[in-house]
């Protein structure tokens, strides 16, 4: 996947502006594909320029004007050539995870740290990604949402960002706990 494919699934449900863009890639993309302010508004401008998505003005009288963009036809054409093929194997590439791995060889109480840190780090985001989830279900229950809701695709990718932060959370914690208890052990001797 390219990060175009990531911004037009973005824009199908309104115009964004390139700020708003990167807001909706900070709440709800972010769970699947992660880029920068200035990748988001690089992309933009190439996508506009190839016709996938088109641009206007907004005059706007105590700010500064702004420019919101949507999907073409030949936009949606794309992302619809990209969801004919076939999607690749994803893979982890994390730092924390090599860290780990040296772990019988390393100080462990900095890694002890950085896994708890992180255990943190995924709780609130498994929190942001449940709030996000209630409002979109828009007060209805999960099973009835998924049979009848307006868009599920958000949706969905959102519960895959849930269950990934909930996956991580506890691998950290539970890592931290068996590093610490074999620091414990070893202290014991």
């Amino acid at each position: 996947m390219a990060l175009r494919h990531a911004v037009l699934a973005a824009l199908l449900d309104e115009e964004l502006s390139g700020y708003q863009l990167t807001k909706a890639f900070a709440l709800g993309v972010a769970n699947f594909w992660h880029a920068l302010p200035q990748q988001l508004y690089a992309e933009l401008a190439k996508l506009e320029q190839e016709g996938l998505v088109a641009g206007r003005e907004v005059v706007q009288e105590t700010r500064p004007n702004k420019r919101l963009f949507r999907v073409t036809p030949d936009g949606l054409g794309e992302l619809e050539h990209f969801a004919a093929t076939a999607a690749k194997p994803s893979f982890i590439r994390d730092d924390l995870l090599v860290k780990v791995q040296a772990a019988d060889r390393l100080d462990t109480g900095a890694l002890v740290g950085e896994l708890t840190e992180r255990a943190a780090f995924a709780a609130a985001k498994a929190e942001l990604f449940e709030s996000l989830l209630r409002s979109l279900r828009g007060g209805l229950p999960e099973e009835e949402f998924l049979r009848v809701g307006e868009r599920v695709g958000p949706y969905l990718t959102c519960r895959r960002g849930l269950e990934f932060e909930r996956a991580n959370h506890e691998w950290c914690r539970a890592t931290a706990n068996v590093l610490r208890e074999r620091e414990a052990a070893r202290a014991r001797r």
